[in-house]
């Protein structure tokens, strides 16, 4: 993995920008989040000097050398964390899944702790929910009133902050971590993992029933992706590789695997690796199944036929986005379902493949707006003349605009009109 350079980096002259999410190697999703938000940040403002505020600031500092500075914000003392706060132009909140119930306070405390100091605040494509406790409902519906800019990742998040009472604009964009960049993960690498060059690989993703399956017990659970594993094996005559995007998966691959017929055929990565080795890893997969957001968004981007096993809205969500099936359920009595669609899934790919390299590429685009608002955003804190959160409108949508039509069915007019959404800024290089 990549590593920062060692001791404190020389003061940037550029506007202090501070990144709160949950980071800190906990979760591979999350990082490969953090990674992207500081590779747009530094694409927008070289000169910027990134502080971020992590749960393990040791890990954050040895993998994001973008990071100018890193603050522990748990079981430090306030005031060091308050006065970081304060010298601050900006502070942004996530990405990520963050605004649900025992954590969102958490967040919105520094969030509110930073507008009471002046701070501009930005909300970066977060993900909401559940939000049924009354604090952290009264949390979100008091501190995203007073942000600057609220993006949130999808459809089920914005129908959450809807629900909660937040009475503002909500743009509606895409995860940032849909424009994470592959890094080598070579056959020398497979080999260490005992992962074969020479078979088919079908990569899955597993971990705990959580609100996929509230009345599973986790025997049961364990049993039916085994039952999906073995098939893959038999029908593709393939191996299965299980890839835990976060430390708890690995018991749950350890049950599953313990529950197959063919336990020869699965393995599980072990090594600890850097969100684009995971990424690089895709590559080699020809099919993939799993629960974990990021694991799917991952196979999505490396064009692979992805079955999304669903545990909450945001999977949902990504799959509606990605046109891949949405099962209701993971339920035992549901496994000749589950298998047909792995049997449908991998039949039908060849004639899906272009619709889902269109969609990544939609969704990709839908992310860089985040960036680009984020820009507008600090243009506004540099005093630059004629900014706005309503960036221009290119001209060929203008067009679309002026006439009423939506441009997709002006080009086809069997196509059906997508929701309208807000004119965004055309977002500054990424580098990536």
């Amino acid at each position: 993995m990549t590593t920062a350079p060692p001791g404190p980096q020389p003061a940037r002259p550029g506007p202090r920008i501070g990144v709160l999410g949950s980071y800190g190697g906990f979760n591979i999703g999350d990082e490969s989040i953090l990674t992207c938000v500081l590779r747009c940040l530094r694409a927008q403002r070289p000169d910027a000097g990134l502080v971020v505020f992590s749960r393990n600031a040791e890990h954050t500092r040895a993998h994001h050398p973008d990071a100018d500075e890193v603050v522990d914000w748990e079981g430090v003392s306030r005031n060091q964390v308050l006065d970081t706060l304060a010298s601050l132009d900006l502070l942004i909140l996530g990405g990520g899944g963050i605004l649900y119930d025992g954590e969102a306070r958490r967040y919105l405390r520094l969030v509110r702790a930073a507008q009471e100091r002046g701070v501009r605040t930005f909300s970066y494509a977060v993900g909401a929910g559940p939000l049924r406790e009354p604090d952290d409902r009264e949390a979100v519906r008091t501190v995203l009133a007073e942000m600057d800019d609220v993006v949130v990742r999808d459809e089920e998040s914005k129908l959450v902050l809807e629900e909660v009472g937040v009475e503002r604009d909500v743009i509606v964009t895409a995860d940032p971590a849909l424009l994470l960049e592959p890094e080598p993960f070579t056959d020398e690498m497979m080999r260490h993992e005992g992962v074969p060059t020479d078979s088919r690989l079908v990569g899955m993703s597993v971990r705990e029933p959580g609100r996929a399956a509230e009345k599973l017990d986790e025997g049961d659970y364990h049993a039916l992706l085994a039952d999906v594993a073995d098939f893959l094996v038999r029908r593709l005559d393939a191996h299965v590789v299980f890839l835990p995007m976060e430390r708890h998966d690995v018991r749950h691959a350890h049950a599953v695997l313990s529950h197959m017929t063919a336990p020869d055929k699965g393995r599980i990565l072990h090594g600890s690796y850097s969100p684009g080795q995971v990424l690089g890893f895709m590559r080699h997969l020809d099919l993939a199944v799993g629960m974990r957001l990021h694991f799917v968004i991952f196979a999505a981007l490396s064009g692979l036929p992805v079955l999304p096993l669903p545990y909450s809205g945001k999977v949902f969500d990504f799959a509606r986005r990605m046109g891949a099936p949405a099962l209701v359920g993971v339920a035992r009595e549901q496994a000749g379902l589950l298998l047909a669609e792995v049997d449908r899934l991998w039949d039908e790919y060849p004639e899906r493949r272009e619709d889902l390299r269109s969609r990544v590429q939609e969704l990709s685009t839908r992310a860089r707006e985040t960036c680009a608002r984020c820009g507008v955003l600090l243009d506004g804190i540099d005093g630059r003349a004629g900014v706005s959160l309503e960036p221009e409108v290119p001209a060929e949508a203008a067009t679309g605009a002026a006439t009423g039509a939506d441009p997709a069915v002006a080009a086809d007019p069997g196509a059906e009109a997508e929701p309208p959404r807000p004119p965004t800024a055309e977002p500054r290089p990424l580098g990536v």
